[in-house]
């Protein structure tokens, strides 16, 4: 992970920090969401009586999901290169604030800025990303976002962040 002239670093959770089995496709059967339409945007126009039943659907896979997952070789290594460079640390993530909280907690995971979609809009919208930089007194290009899927990709180039796929 290059470093240079980088004064903070955001993760991603799923897929960058710890492993995810989150089966899409049965979340989408389940809830009627279509292969082609993003999840979260599906339940958000979803009439409130719908809406509640979607939640809960995504609630529980998110929640088994998270009781299994497990350090990734990566992550942790990237994480420890952030620490050894004394930079501030955060993650920015879809995931609901419970079952954040379980993977970062059965994980050990040394960072405690966390950012959920309950937090601020979902990724690829910047919004979260930004916050973070504000906080740390940081312009947007000082900071790096690491994650795995094209959201992260989109959040950073939106955000006007450096970012690395893993």
């Amino acid at each position: 992970m290059n470093l240079d002239g980088i004064k903070g670093v955001i993760f991603d959770l799923d897929g960058t920090l710890v492993e995810s089995q989150l089966n899409f496709s049965a979340i989408r059967e389940q809830i009627g969401c279509s292969k082609s339409e993003d999840i979260l945007e599906f339940v958000d126009k979803l009439p409130d009586h719908e809406k509640a039943h979607a939640n809960a659907v995504i609630l529980q896979h998110e929640i088994a999901d998270a009781e299994n997952a497990k350090w990734l070789d990566i992550g942790k290594q990237m994480v420890q290169q952030a620490q050894a460079n004394n930079l501030p640390m955060a993650i920015v993530t879809r995931n609901c604030t419970q079952a954040t909280n379980i993977k970062i907690h059965n994980n050990q995971i040394p960072i405690d800025l966390v950012l959920t979609r309950e937090d601020a809009p979902a990724k690829p919208d910047p919004t979260a990303l930004l916050q973070i930089a504000e906080q740390w007194q940081l312009q947007p290009e000082e900071c790096l976002y690491v994650g795995d899927y094209i959201y992260d990709q989109q959040a950073a180039v939106n955000a006007g962040m450096r970012w690395l796929l893993v």
